[in-house]
């Protein structure tokens, strides 16, 4: 039996410099510099609508709505408790009225929730489809690092939850990168990229990708995040002043 929010032990955080109060578990998969990111990489309009595939407890959520007030947004979760802490977030933060939680699987497609297409879907989609490829997770930890689907699923759910010249943006592994052209390619187009690394010297462990449904201009390679310096600096200047919801990433 699936666990309630109430059941869950719960830390409140916050984030973007306390404009965010959100609540996720104490153990298990915690929002961090990914949901950051992506929330970051999202600078969507007054009056348009983002859909988050597998939004956990809300991170990115929370984040984009602090960052973009006249957007309203829709969030999809697997997890019943997941989403019921999302939804309370939304609630915590006084955006249940721009916020919408639902409970459902990306595997059974857009369709399923009954909503118009979106101009935006982003997503954080688990890292791994192959259980052979790394160490059981904890099960805590299994649902937002394992894709029981495949990344396929996820692409093709974000691709039907847009309309037409609509955006998607995923963050994920840089050794996905030619999976997740490929199969963004299949529907989209005016791809562009942005590498993200930990340390200027060091390889990109994190790819942000940009797409547009039926775009047609060339993929475009742009300058990288830089997550650290070398200086005993906790965060580089970019990506403090990111956490800090001082600073987005444009495409």
């Amino acid at each position: 039996m699936n666990a309630t929010p109430e059941q869950i032990d719960v830390t409140e955080n916050a984030l973007l410099d306390g404009r965010v109060r959100l609540r996720q578990p104490a153990r298990g998969y915690r929002a961090g510099m990914d949901a950051a990111l992506l929330a970051a990489a999202c600078p969507a309009r007054p009056g348009e609508r983002v859909l988050e595939a597998g939004c956990g407890a809300g991170a990115v959520l929370m984040q984009i709505a602090a960052r973009r007030p006249g957007v309203t947004l829709a969030g999809l979760e697997r997890d019943a408790a997941m989403a019921g802490l999302a939804a309370d977030n939304a609630a915590l933060n006084g955006w249940g009225e721009r916020i919408a939680v639902h409970q459902g699987d990306v595997a059974a497609g857009f369709r399923a929730l009954g909503l118009e297409p979106f101009d935006w879907a982003v997503s954080n989609p688990p890292f791994f489809d192959d259980p052979a490829a790394l160490r059981a997770p904890a099960p805590g930890k299994r649902g937002a690092w394992m894709a029981d689907d495949g990344l396929a699923a996820w692409t093709g759910f974000l691709l039907k939850s847009v309309k037409e010249g609509g955006r998607i943006v995923m963050i994920h592994r840089a050794d996905r990168l030619a999976d997740l052209l490929a199969l963004l390619g299949d529907k989209a187009g005016s791809i562009a990229v942005r590498p993200v690394h930990p340390y200027a010297d060091e390889p990109a462990k994190r790819v942000l990708v940009h797409a547009i449904k039926t775009g047609r201009a060339p993929l475009r390679l742009l300058p990288p995040v830089i997550l650290h310096d070398r200086d005993g600096a906790k965060h580089s200047a970019e990506a403090e002043a990111i956490l800090r919801g001082e600073a987005e990433i444009g495409w």
